[in-house]
């Protein structure tokens, strides 16, 4: 059953009352047509509770705006839905086409700052078997900042929505290849979907090995909340058994990690990783709090994945003028560098054929109350 309009409605309740149902809800095809953004497809959802959102096909099926009601729900940077062909590789040239939005993926081969690999090649592992059946790397160079995913657009794009008994579902599905002759190949097949009256954003990833060789392979959830779902007064529902800074930046501020300031004029980010509590199933859920929005109304929003697929969580917190936006980025990594992870233990490596699964869902907190629910039920983890 759907619940739309304070009402909870049944598939025939809904269709004798429309006469199509993109007068309640839908998924929509677009091309952005304005400057750096032109020729990029994009999946327009809007899903009849006050959610809309936009999946962009020509960036990996990433989320680059969502609302709720007319709040946004996401930061959105100067640069917009900068399309793939400007995409700068080497460094932090990334940065010039990341428009923020509630979702950027990172990775496939790597994600993380710039750095130095020299066990690697620049951007795309070429790897092979030596006479003794071991894994080799060819090294070339270094590796530009979070990987190329987000900038590869998907193909085989499609867009579906059906019923399936009383709920009403939207979704798209594209593929993303990372590849290059002679090294890497890694397919992610990314399904986008949301239903009628919920305020919630589904993403099931699968990412496989197409190579005939072993591929390293590093996966991030870059999920960016900005105001009014943060701000002065603003806090994080993380149940976090450990914290870390990354750096010597966020250190003197780990006191504070759970607070959200105003904003602050030349402010350096702050990092820091998390040991989070999860269920018996593995799940987490996180998320940030503004109770203070709209004389206090408050408003916010979640993620939930499952720990098993990404064992770590990583906080990005940004509190700058323009800049104001903190980071929720579930991981199979941390975000130091490939060889780090590598030389440390984390990396981990696809075998030719061999896939991960990864999901993610991305939610709404409504008003103080949606509040109080999600913070008890982060509070419960063990």
């Amino acid at each position: 059953m759907a619940k739309l309009f304070g009402q909870e409605l049944s598939k025939m309740d809904i269709l004798r009352h429309v006469g199509s149902m993109d007068q309640v809800c839908g998924a929509r095809k677009v091309v952005l047509d304005e400057g750096n953004e032109k020729g990029s497809e994009a999946v327009v959802f809007h899903t009849g509770s006050g959610l809309t959102f936009t999946a962009l096909a020509g960036r990996a099926l990433d989320i680059s705006s969502a609302d709720y009601q007319g709040k946004s729900l996401c930061w959105r940077s100067s640069v917009g839905d900068t399309a793939a062909p400007y995409y700068e590789s080497d460094g932090l040239g990334w940065l010039r086409g990341f428009y923020g939005g509630l979702l950027c993926t990172c990775g496939m081969s790597w994600a993380g700052a710039p750095h130095a690999d020299p066990d690697s090649s620049e951007g795309d592992p070429l790897t092979y078997m030596d006479a003794d059946g071991n894994l080799q790397w060819q090294p070339v160079g270094s590796l530009g900042l979070h990987g190329r995913v987000s900038n590869t657009p998907a193909k085989h794009l499609s867009i579906s929505e059906w019923w399936d008994g009383d709920d009403y579902w939207m979704s798209a599905y594209g593929e993303i290849r990372e590849t290059v002759i002679f090294g890497t190949n890694l397919l992610l097949r990314r399904t986008v979907k949301a239903k009628l009256g919920e305020s919630r954003i589904w993403v099931e990833d699968v990412v496989e090995n197409q190579s005939f060789a072993p591929q390293e392979h590093m996966f991030l959830y870059h999920c960016n909340f900005g105001y009014p779902a943060i701000g002065e007064g603003a806090e994080y529902l993380v149940n976090a058994r450990e914290t870390k800074p990354r750096d010597a930046a966020a250190a003197p501020h780990i006191d504070t990690w759970a607070e959200f300031p105003a904003p602050i004029p030349g402010v350096e980010e702050w990092v820091y990783y998390h040991d989070v509590a999860c269920d018996e199933n593995g799940d987490v859920w996180v998320g940030v709090a503004n109770r203070g929005f709209n004389g206090g109304q408050g408003f916010g929003g979640y993620l939930k994945y499952n720990k098993e697929q990404m064992p770590y969580f990583i906080q990005w917190k940004m509190p700058g003028e323009g800049t104001y936006v903190t980071g929720l980025e579930p991981a199979n990594c941390l975000v130091e560098g490939r060889k780090k992870d590598r030389d440390e233990g984390r990396l981990i490596v696809l075998q030719p054929g061999e896939s991960r699964s990864y999901s993610l869902e991305m939610g709404v907190l409504a008003d103080t109350a949606e509040i109080d629910a999600m913070a008890a039920k982060v509070a419960s983890l063990k």
